[in-house]
């Protein structure tokens, strides 16, 4: 690779063709990268035999397995698109994303089986490889593995993968990213993290959500390093695991910091290896609970699937601010397109200018970083608008430059004739001690506007205490005089995405019995019913 030259994702594997440095560790058996990359070559093989004309995607409805790694490599080094499939996705909903996709050819372990077993794909059964039966190995070991050499024709315009979007408020989007991108993303976490081919590489994300290939693997892939990877993430084994396999890099995205700071506490928990967990969307308590308790970095980053919006954490980040962003990276009001002025707050921190200082982040210097999304030129078009990338997500900056999340783009309550982020009020209410997470709603009030509805997650084995909630919420000074909720539902789980995102639409925002309301006189929860 010559100076300056920026590599494809196809690349890069294929400048492991030779290395024999440990790669993969997968349950009680590893790979070196020359074993991993001939995996990959032989699968490519496998794929042209099986092209057609029309888009050469290759859908991959597998566990973290080896396999399914083999696969997405053996979609880098043939040029195809890897389709990610989202197993938490079932029926109609599950076959529009692979017919939507226009795959070519389905991949399928025992684990997916059943969920795309009788379903209208668009892919015929011949074009179907369960990889799991005996009749897959032998048409592998048949297949022609395709030259390495190829990676060097790879077109940087390629698609390289469709990642699936959440979800979490409208159909899910396929975000194209491309071999030029992926490559460049590889580079970058090395770069940024200071990783090398000493690092081990721990991947239990999901391989069909874009933080798992985007921040786990592709790195490794461009260092050298070696990826641990487990079926699913288990918060029991996560230390035992950095223990066993060295692991210094883990990445996350979600509640999995969470869920590991729930096991026990002992005493030489930072007696491990782990220098970096990266990721996004974990909370302020359990950024610096985790970074104490196992002493590591916690690089914790706010960003958009596409690429194209990035808000970084600095030791001078404020409490419940994201972070700083790039130039070009903006709060905007979308009906008069001006920057938001600068969020007030009084001395207790509350924030007094919301209907001016919210608005949408915006990056007006990022077009050319968005590749778009499979075959939706609406969603296309409202994300790209005035020659600026909207990104659907709201907020506010300070004086400093911080900014601070504020919801999606429609995350607003009218009460009282006040209009009210809800983002801000989930953060100030997933303080109390008892709530792992919470789900701030909108239900109509009896008089006019909104009513706030807050639906909190309990920690496991945690019970509610109305009278600790309501000291909770008198002592807090930056509770804004909206912000209280009239009702609260207590709910085990909150319906979730894979990466642990909140499904709003799916949370019950009905008023029965089971919701406590709030006494206006002692500020006490009670039953509703």
């Amino acid at each position: 690779m010559s100076g300056g030259e920026e590599p494809t994702f196809a690349r890069l594997v294929a400048d492991r063709a030779e290395d024999d440095a440990p790669a993969v560790w997968f349950e009680e058996r590893t790979w070196s990268w020359r074993e991993v990359v001939g995996e990959a070559r032989r699968r490519a093989g496998l794929l042209d035999e099986l092209r057609v004309d029309g888009p050469w995607h290759v859908g991959l409805a597998l566990e973290n397995t080896a396999e399914h790694l083999f696969w997405w490599l053996a979609a880098a080094v043939a040029g195809a698109t890897a389709v990610g499939i989202n197993p938490t996705r079932r029926g109609p909903d599950l076959a529009r994303d692979i017919t939507f996709t226009e795959c070519q050819v389905l991949v399928v372990d025992d684990s997916r089986r059943a969920l795309v077993d009788g379903l209208e794909t668009g892919v015929p059964d011949d074009r179907v490889l369960h990889v799991d039966d005996a009749g897959y190995a032998e048409r592998l070991a048949a297949a022609t593995p395709v030259d390495v050499a190829r990676a060097e024709m790879v077109d940087p315009a390629t698609a390289y993968s469709l990642i699936f979007t959440s979800g979490t408020t409208s159909a899910p989007k396929a975000v194209v990213c491309t071999q030029a991108r992926m490559g460049r993303i590889a580079v970058q976490q090395a770069e940024r993290r200071s990783l090398t081919s000493a690092d081990v590489f721990y991947v239990v994300m999901p391989m069909f959500h874009s933080n798992a290939i985007q921040a786990g693997i592709a790195p490794a892939v461009r260092t050298g390093g070696t990826i641990v990877l487990r079926r699913r993430f288990s918060a029991s084994g996560w230390l035992p695991d950095v223990r066993r396999h060295g692991v210094t890099f883990f990445n996350y995205v979600g509640k999995p910091l969470n869920y590991v700071l729930a096991t026990p506490e002992q005493p030489d928990d930072a007696d491990n290896p782990l220098r970096i967990a990266f990721g996004n969307e974990a909370s302020e308590r359990d950024i610096a609970a985790f970074s104490r308790r196992f002493g590591c970095q916690v690089v914790d980053s706010f960003g958009s699937s596409e690429g194209e919006i990035r808000i970084n954490r600095t030791p001078a980040t404020p409490a419940g601010s994201l972070g700083v962003a790039p130039e070009g990276i903006v709060v905007v009001d979308p009906e008069t397109l001006a920057e938001c002025p600068p969020a007030r707050f009084d001395d207790a921190g509350r924030l007094l200018n919301a209907e001016q200082a919210v608005g949408e982040i915006v990056n007006k210097l990022g077009a050319p970083l968005f590749e778009g999304y499979w075959n939706n030129p609406e969603a296309e078009a409202k994300r790209l608008r005035q020659g600026w990338v909207w990104s659907g997500d709201l907020a506010y900056r300070d004086a400093e430059g911080f900014f601070y999340f504020a919801g999606r783009a429609g995350d607003w309550l009218r009460v009282d004739g006040e209009n009210i982020a809800i983002a801000p009020v989930e953060r100030l209410l997933g303080r109390f001690p008892a709530f792992s997470a919470v789900a701030v709603l909108g239900v109509p009030d009896e008089a006019v506007g909104d009513a706030v509805l807050a639906v909190a997650e309990l920690v496991p084995g945690a019970e509610f205490d109305a009278d600790a909630f309501a000291r909770f919420l008198d002592a807090q000074p930056d509770l804004g005089t909206k912000w209280v909720p009239r009702y609260l539902r207590l709910v085990e789980a909150l319906p979730r995405t894979p990466t642990s995102k909140v499904v709003k639409r799916e949370v019950d925002t009905a008023l029965e019995a089971s919701v406590l309301v709030r006494d206006g006189a002692s500020g006490r929860y009670r039953p509703l019913g």
